[in-house]
């Protein structure tokens, strides 16, 4: 029987003017009958800390008076063997879009297609979930949809069976997508103005065992990183 997948993505910094140099696209998956599971458990993480079981685990939330909540939801996410975790990591200083004939959503979709590469198995089926932005329509996702399937020939579309818009704060691994991609973007960015957020990436690197600032293997399968480096100007 074909396993099926479910990917939750999310992304930081990914409009073309919004004044921030680093872009991280991320996605968290597991397979699709541990779904409910997982969500049951990052409730119960929620309500062990006094917190609602609807509050939304989100990056730009992290406080003192809420780091050990965080600590715990990202020790779950290193402890659940069903949890992975996959970013791209991109700087947008000096991209040069014209001398490739492309516009910032082209490359845009070209860099979801790195991220994605790597978990995409042919024999295997994904259900594909992000975040509404108001970036994001119908037409953009029936657009990333196309191009991932077609860059791995999948003209019928059935390797990727769905890509889907959905509210973060109803879908606990969109959340946790969200902490993930934050932690990342935070140490790619140098950025030191929060305790956390320095002691979530801290416990992201110590627990990973990796930097985030570097491209991990390519075959490693809980935190797997890929710094993307534009084509130098010859």
């Amino acid at each position: 029987m074909t396993q099926i997948f479910n990917v939750y993505c999310d992304e930081s910094g990914h409009l073309e003017n919004d004044e921030v140099s680093i872009m991280v696209l991320g996605a968290v998956w597991c397979p699709l009958e541990k779904t409910r599971e997982i969500a049951t458990r990052l409730r119960e993480i929620k309500i062990k800390h006094g917190l609602s079981r609807h509050f939304e685990v989100k990056w730009t939330k992290v406080s003192p008076a809420k780091l050990q909540f965080y600590l715990d939801v990202m020790d779950y996410f290193f402890d659940d063997d069903d949890l992975h975790f996959r970013a791209l990591i991109a700087t947008k200083d000096g991209l040069r879009h014209d001398d490739f004939y492309q516009s910032h959503d082209e490359w845009y979709y070209k860099m979801y297609y790195e991220m994605l590469r790597i978990i995409l198995h042919p024999l295997a089926r994904y259900r594909i979930y992000l975040d509404i932005k108001d970036t994001w329509g119908a037409a953009k996702i029936r657009k990333l949809h196309q191009v991932l399937s077609n860059s791995m020939y999948d003209f019928s579309m059935s390797i990727i069976e769905r890509m889907q818009l959905v509210r973060s704060h109803e879908v606990e691994l969109l959340q946790l997508a969200d902490l993930l991609i934050g932690a990342v973007s935070y140490a790619n960015r140098g950025l030191t103005t929060s305790d956390a957020k320095l002691s979530l990436v801290e416990r992201m690197q110590n627990r990973s065992r990796y930097k985030l600032t570097r491209t991990t293997l390519m075959q490693e399968e809980k935190v797997n990183l890929f710094r993307w480096q534009g084509r130098k100007q010859l």
